[in-house]
């Protein structure tokens, strides 16, 4: 198991991103959570097997429909155990 910290910035807020990055972990299974920063950006945390969470990165890179991605920072952190995926 891995865990991943995910900032991404870009047109990233309002364009149902973290929803979206919530729909593909769970599939994936990938726990963790989401949330929009105050400046503009938004924090994932990920936590799962090393090609489920790679799959879920690549998804931050592109994001849904209507956003815009201008840069990604993926930094590695401990494992902590989650269970589930929130929005926040």
């Amino acid at each position: 198991m891995i865990r991943r910290k995910v900032v991404v910035q870009g047109q990233v807020q309002g364009v149902f991103f973290r929803e979206s990055i919530r729909r593909r972990a769970t599939t994936a299974g990938v726990a963790g959570s989401a949330r929009n920063l105050p400046d503009g950006s938004l924090e994932a945390v990920l936590e799962g097997e090393p090609e489920a969470v790679a799959g879920v990165i690549a998804f931050c890179q592109e994001g849904p429909r209507g956003a815009r991605v201008d840069w990604v920072d993926v930094a590695s952190e401990e494992p902590e155990g989650l269970d589930g995926f929130s929005v926040g």
